[in-house]
Order: C-alpha cells, then sequence, then structure tokens
C-alpha cells in the first residue's frame, strides 16, 4: 500500500514545533521549489499559537500532518474569553451597545471573543466547520443587540456548529482514537503503560526542581552515564519491581517513554498546568507587571515576565514566562507582552502596575515601553525600581568622590591580586587560620558551631553594590592576612610587574587614608544594605519602602550629627592593633603626590572630618533625596494616608479620595460618592477596634481586613488598598529568574531551545506550585497533547 499512498511531509520546520506527531514519517526528497511554495502557504509550526481568534490563521492553513496537533493545542487550552476586559461600546443607530461577559457563562465550551477585532467567534467552527460562510469563524460577530443570532448559530442537533463540537469531543476522547482501536490495549497493557508514564513524570520531577540536565552525551546502553534521566530511571528501577518491570529493558521498543520527545513533553504539561494554575489564582483581579531582559548562555535576548497581585490580602509575585526577543527596543517589548497577555487571557485594561529599571528604552517619557502601555491603559502607573535607584545612588557617591573612587578601584585591585592563583588563595586561607587559632587563645573570639568558618575575601561587582559590603567587611576581618599575602606576592612574584603592584598596594593599605575609607564606606554601605535587602522582598509595599528610605536618611543623619567619635575610636583601635601610624589631627594635612606650593593649608580633622566624613554622608542623603523624593510623586503621598501605624495617624480622607480618582476604570463618580461615607465609617472603626492598633504597614492591614472580613464591609476602602499593595517596589524577582536561567541554561546546555528552556524555568521557580499538582493532572495533560500508542486505564 505504501506504494500507491506516501505519507506527507510537513514542509514548515519541525524543529521549532512544541508539538509533533507521534508516528514516524518517511523521509522524502523535497526540491527547493517545493520547499520555497511550502513556506509561502504554511504557517510556521510553533507552540505559541495566536490566542487571540482574530488572529489566528484558517485551520486549513497549517499542514495537514499536524491540524490535529493544532487542534488538541487549541481544545485544551479552552476558548479565549478574556472576562475582565474593558469591551468597547459600539453605536446601533442611537443605542449603544458591547460584547456583554455574561455570554462567556452562557456558551463557556465555545464562545471566544477577540480583543483586537471587537468581535466573537466560535472555537469548535474554527476547528472542524468545512466550507461555507459563518461570521463566527471568518471576520467575527460583532451584532451586540441581537443575542438570538448566537442561539441561531447553535442551532439544532444536527447543524453545522454541533457536529463540529461533537468532532471536537471525539478529539479528545481516548475511545475514539484509531491508534486505540487497531491496538487493541488490554487492561494489563494499560496499567503497565500508566506505571511506566507516571515513572517517567517521577523522575522529571526530580531534575526539574534541582535544575538539572536531562541528557547525556552517550545514552547507549554500553555507557558508563547514559545522562540524568535514564540513570534515575534505571536506579528507580532497581528498587521497584513493579516499575522494573515494564520499564527501559522490559518496555516495548516502540513504548518506552524514555526519548527527549517524550521528556520534553512532560516537562511542558507541568508548564502549562503550573501556568494555568497561577491563570485561575489570578482569576479577574487587577495585576501588575515586571518586566526585564537579560542574554542568556547562548547570548540571546530574553525578556522575563513576573505578575504581581493580590490574593486574601497577601501580596504575590509569580514568575509566568521568558520570552525571546530579537531585540530589546520599546516596541518589540510591547508586542512581546501583548502577545503573552493575549495568550494566557490577561487583559491589559486589569493592568494597575508597571515595574522596570531605569533603561531609556522602559522609562522614555516619548517612546518607552511604560508610555507605549500607559498610552492604553492610563491606570497602569510606572515605578522605577527602588533597588536600581538605590544602586545609582550608591554609584553616583562612588564616583563624584575622588578619594572614594580611588578606595574601591584599588580594593578591586587588592582583591585579584590576592586570588588571582590558587597558590595565594592557598596562603590566605592559611593565614587567616592561624589569626582564627591565635585570637582564640587569647579569648579574642568566641568558638561554636557555625562560627570562625573558612572564607576568603569577596569579590565585588559593577551591578551588585551590596557585594562591595560583603568585601569591605571580608577585607576588614582578613586583614593581617592580605597583608601577608601581598608581602608574598612582593618578595616572590614572577614578573617586576607584580612585584611593583603588590609594593604599591601594601603602601596604600598600610596608610591611615585607607583604613579610614575602609570603615566609613563600611558603615555607610552598612546602612543602605538593609534598605537593599527589605527591597527584595516580594510582598514588600510601596508605603513600606518608603518609610524604609525615610529610616535609612534618618540614620545617615544621625550618623553624620554623632557618629564622628565613636567612628574615630574604631579607626584608632584598628590601627593600632596592625601598627599603623595614627596621624596628629591638629597637624596639617599633606596630601601624597601634590605639590605643597599652592595647596590650601587644612588640618587632618578637616581633611577627614569635613572633605572625607561629612561630604560622603552629604552625598548620599542627597542622592537618596533626588531619586527617591516622595514630595514630587502625589500617587505615593495619596497611598501612604493608608499607613496604619501610630492609630492611623496619616489618615487623611480626602487624599485618599483624591488616590481613588487616579482609578476612573475602578472607581465610578457614584463609587467616589460612597467611598466618602465608607471612609468616615472605615476610620472609626478602626481607631476603636484593637485588633488593628499594633498594625506594621498596609501588608498587614489588608490581610487583618481579610481576616475579620472587613474588606466586605469596607470593600471600596479594601480596593484602594489592593492598588497600592500592586503597585511593584522593586524587580528582584526578575533578577533571581536570570540567576535561575544561569542555574538551568549552562555552558553545557547552551542549545537548549527557548521552549524547553521557558517550561523548565517556569517549573524551577515555582516550586510551590509545581509540587501542589498531582501525576494524575499531569498525566492527563501529557495524553492529551497529541495521539499516544499508550492508552491509561479507562
Amino acid at each position: 500500500m505504501l506504494r500507491y499512498f506516501k505519507r506527507k511531509e510537513n514542509p514548515c520546520a519541525e524543529e521549532s514545533s512544541g508539538i509533533n506527531t507521534s508516528l514516524e514519517s518517511s523521509p522524502a526528497k523535497k526540491t527547493k521549489k517545493n520547499d520555497s511554495n511550502s513556506e509561502k502557504s504554511c504557517p510556521e509550526v510553533n507552540e505559541k499559537y495566536p490566542s487571540d481568534p482574530g488572529n489566528r490563521p484558517l485551520i486549513s492553513s497549517y499542514h495537514p500532518n499536524v491540524q490535529d496537533e493544532v487542534r488538541r493545542y487549541y481544545l485544551q487550552k479552552g476558548p479565549c474569553q478574556p472576562r475582565a476586559h474593558e469591551f468597547p461600546i459600539t453605536e446601533f443607530g442611537r443605542k449603544k451597545r458591547r460584547f456583554v461577559k455574561e455570554w462567556f457563562d452562557d456558551f463557556p465550551t465555545w464562545l471566544e471573543y477577540s480583543i483586537k477585532n471587537d468581535a466573537a467567534y466560535c472555537l469548535c467552527c474554527y476547528l472542524f466547520k468545512q466550507g461555507g460562510g459563518d461570521a463566527f469563524v471568518g471576520d467575527g460577530f460583532k451584532n451586540w443587540k441581537k443575542k438570538s443570532l448566537v442561539y441561531g448559530h447553535v442551532g439544532g442537533p444536527n447543524s453545522t456548529h454541533n457536529k463540529a463540537q461533537r468532532n471536537c469531543e471525539a478529539l479528545l476522547s481516548q475511545k475514539q482514537h484509531i491508534e486505540t482501536i487497531l491496538s487493541n490495549h488490554t487492561s494489563q497493557d494499560r496499567i503497565d503503560y500508566r506505571i511506566r508514564l507516571s515513572a517517567s513524570i517521577g523522575v522529571v520531577r526530580i531534575l526539574l526542581k534541582q535544575g538539572l540536565p536531562f541528557r547525556g552525551h552517550d545514552e547507549s546502553e554500553n555507557s558508563n552515564n547514559r545522562g540524568n534521566f535514564l540513570e534515575i530511571l534505571e536506579w528507580l528501577c532497581g528498587y521497584n519491581e513493579d516499575i522494573k518491570a515494564v520499564t527501559l529493558k522490559n518496555a516495548p521498543e516502540n513504548l518506552k517513554l524514555t526519548s527527549p520527545d517524550i521528556q520534553k513533553d512532560i516537562v511542558s504539561a507541568i508548564s502549562v498546568e503550573v501556568v494555568n494554575r497561577i491563570a485561575s489564582e489570578l482569576g479577574d483581579s487587577l495585576f501588575a507587571i515586571l518586566v526585564d531582559e537579560s542574554r542568556d548562555m547562548s547570548s540571546k535576548e530574553q525578556m522575563a515576565i513576573v505578575l504581581r497581585y493580590v490574593d486574601g490580602g497577601n501580596v504575590i509575585e509569580r514568575f509566568v514566562g521568558i520570552e525571546h526577543v530579537m531585540n530589546t527596543n520599546a516596541i518589540t517589548l510591547k508586542e512581546a507582552i501583548d502577545d503573552f497577555l493575549s495568550r494566557h487571557g490577561l487583559s491589559i485594561s486589569r493592568l494597575r502596575g508597571q515595574g522596570y529599571d531605569g533603561a531609556s528604552n522602559m522609562r522614555g517619557e516619548l517612546n518607552g515601553l511604560k508610555t507605549l502601555i500607559l498610552n492604553e491603559n492610563k491606570c497602569a502607573f510606572y515605578v522605577h525600581c527602588f533597588a536600581h535607584q538605590l544602586q545609582l545612588a550608591l554609584v553616583a557617591v562612588a564616583k563624584n568622590h575622588d578619594l572614594v573612587s580611588d578606595f574601591f578601584t584599588l580594593v578591586a585591585n587588592v582583591v585579584n591580586v590576592v586570588g588571582a592563583s590558587a597558590k595565594r588563595r592557598d596562603i590566605l586561607r592559611e593565614k587567616h587560620g592561624d589569626d582564627i587559632l591565635e585570637a582564640l587563645e587569647n579569648n579574642e573570639l568566641s568558638s561554636g558551631q557555625g562560627l570562625n568558618q573558612e572564607t576568603s575575601v569577596k569579590r565585588t561587582s559593577d551591578t551588585r553594590w551590596s557585594s562591595h559590603y560583603d568585601t569591605l567587611i571580608s577585607l576588614a576581618r582578613m586583614f593581617k592576612s592580605v597583608i601577608a599575602v601581598l608581602e608574598v606576592v612582593r618578595m616572590d612574584g614572577t614578573s617586576s610587574e607584580q612585584k611593583l603592584e603588590a609594593r604599591v598596594l601594601l603602601d596604600y593599605m598600610r596608610s591611615y587614608e585607607f583604613i579610614f575609607c575602609l570603615h566609613l564606606m563600611r558603615k555607610v554601605l552598612g546602612i543602605t544594605n538593609d534598605l537593599s535587602k527589605a527591597l527584595q522582598k516580594k510582598d514588600q509595599d510601596i508605603v513600606n519602602a518608603m518609610n524604609l528610605v525615610t529610616v535609612c536618611k534618618e540614620r545617615l543623619q544621625a550618623m553624620r550629627e554623632s557618629g564622628w567619635d565613636s567612628l574615630l575610636t574604631q579607626i584608632t583601635l584598628f590601627c593600632e592593633k596592625h601598627s599603623i601610624k595614627v596621624p596628629n589631627m591638629d597637624e596639617c594635612f599633606a596630601a601624597q603626590g601634590k605639590s605643597k606650593r599652592n595647596a590650601q593649608v587644612i588640618t587632618n580633622l578637616h581633611h577627614y572630618r569635613v572633605q572625607l566624613f561629612y561630604t560622603v554622608i552629604d552625598n548620599q542623603l542627597q542622592e537618596l533625596d533626588d531619586r527617591f523624593n516622595e514630595k514630587n510623586i502625589e500617587l505615593l503621598l495619596c497611598m501612604s494616608c493608608l499607613n496604619p501605624r501610630n492609630s492611623f495617624s496619616a489618615f487623611d480622607k480626602e487624599k485618599l479620595i483624591k488616590l481613588a480618582q487616579y482609578y476612573p476604570q475602578d472607581f465610578s463618580a457614584h463609587d467616589l460618592e460612597v467611598l466618602d461615607d465608607q471612609l468616615e465609617n472605615y476610620i472609626v472603626d478602626m481607631r476603636s477596634n484593637i485588633e488593628f492598633s499594633e498594625l506594621k504597614g498596609i501588608t498587614d492591614l489588608a490581610q487583618k481586613m481579610v481576616q475579620k472580613k472587613k474588606d466586605v464591609t469596607y470593600p471600596l476602602v479594601y480596593l484602594l488598598l489592593t492598588l497600592a499593595l500592586i503597585l511593584p517596589v522593586a524587580t528582584a524577582s526578575v533578577e533571581r529568574v536570570f540567576s535561575a536561567m544561569n542555574i538551568v541554561k549552562t555552558r553545557l546546555r547552551s542549545r537548549m531551545g527557548d521552549e524547553f528552556m521557558n517550561d523548565c524555568l517556569i517549573s524551577y521557580i515555582e516550586k510551590d506550585i509545581f509540587t501542589s499538582i498531582d501525576d494524575e493532572t499531569i498525566m492527563q495533560r501529557f495524553q492529551n497533547m497529541k495521539s499516544r500508542r499508550g492508552q491509561l486505564p479507562l
């Protein structure tokens, strides 16, 4: 028969597809002419099939070999029903009408809505209707004033729509699959298949949770290392006879469930279930979006997307996907975000916050990403990442003060020289170990579990100024050992350049100026480090973040006013311990390397106290004031009135009503009038209720209101709280995605595809949701992705 009926080959690039056929196809020769025609007539097979019905190509335009796979994809995903979307109004003569979201409840299994075309579609007819015109398949249905036409589309039992719906049900039914009918599986075959699939899913779970690779370089039976997946599965067989009896060598050759395609299908099924769980948790709630981009190991630009929303008074940030973008201009990023929101049934009309770093393509006033989104949704307020602003403030201080800039440059050189070779690091550890033993004998250090462990001088990072704080701490603690290593380099260096560099660093480290800068910057960075760590919490809210910035400013101001004497005492004790000369503060200051002829005559006290101590703190305060100036952000001022501290002392009804006016999509004119009365009752209730007297922030307030059912009593006030909590503070969650990306996609896995990496990252990062998904759900998702030779027990 094969001589007369040759299987059609898919001219589209199957390697880019996230959906593959399970039946092997024989190779066929194709000419360049056929390839060219195929590229024009067949859409690219890609897992990211358009979600919006208005963007979908006709099902007949897909290659026949993959049409059923496309159908399964859409049937598993379900109809596109953006319930939270603000449906536009259309004029029909003198009447105004629009799509009604309650229609989704009347036709939950097939009715779809296109945000792009403002039209309704039928999913079943799109997938199976053959020929003929129908508004629900072509241009879409827009006659909102006649719902009867929707019922007319359904028709009688033998209507075209009902036939298409029966075809959809048959496609997802195992009993109707031709493979099921031809294979005639016994009950035992189905049980064995389930055990085999469950074992493969269990191995995939382990690898995803740990971010480990699946495959090995040589997976043949004679290999000593067949890759993590096969090795763990083989180990599992050694401990479970039931699994051993039906897997690997004991499994049918064409149904082992261990191939790379099967592994990717299982990972994809898990990823889809995790994202669906997040989408279900989000529902129609308001949300904010946090976005950043970075290059992966194969130098591809990847855009990570995190959603921030409130559930039960708790602030939640969830990673929902990573998108490969060809470039990082604002228009490309905006298109990628629109495509992502459309695929997951999210509407930009429900967006209430944007969180990015300060790059021009993100925050540009004319063509930045935040401006493009604000043009569509005026309530999607942008907040520059607080952690990034703090980073810029610290960088500005380091660059604008010559002595501080030189100090950090030389500290980086010291770290590089000391850690340049394994031999030097060994010497450093040995010297530091001897110093610890000496200190323990002199009772200068306390001993105990976890104390005085082996360590080294930590390296700095230009993009993480909190790392400079750790470097200064380790440098002060290992000062004597670092000096000893530099002495060794000065005496035994392999070149004159190394010896000279070590001698220069030794002279600088043994100077009073270095010790002063070391203690001063360690103190300043210690104050800002607490703020930096607080800003990286997922549940941090904008009001509390501004309070933390205020606390940081107050601590710096207190240090300026009363911290000089204690700092000078610490420096003096350190110098005496390490035999460093302490200058007389009343003597004239002599600047090294500068001519004394035209130099200003100042004392050492003036130099260190005014030119260094006061100037550094003043510069830091000025930068914080410029970058965190809440007086210029009226929105944040209004939100601060929700703060429950000190018995709601910041409460201001007029400002809270003004805050509601910033969100016209959520508060109508009637709602504003009701809010006025609710606020009066709310503040009396809160101040008289002892359970609300010890709250520390608006996050605690929201949780307590949900706990005591006050969110039902004062729904509009709780909505204001939700809007304040949604507003993003920092993009630390997105940065964590890129850290995870470097774990999942390593140098040895640099050829990993974008879709597979996205699926692995979702499971790896959202472990709590991943763990809560049972194997049965994953099996059903996996089974319905395509036709399978094996069938689960009925």
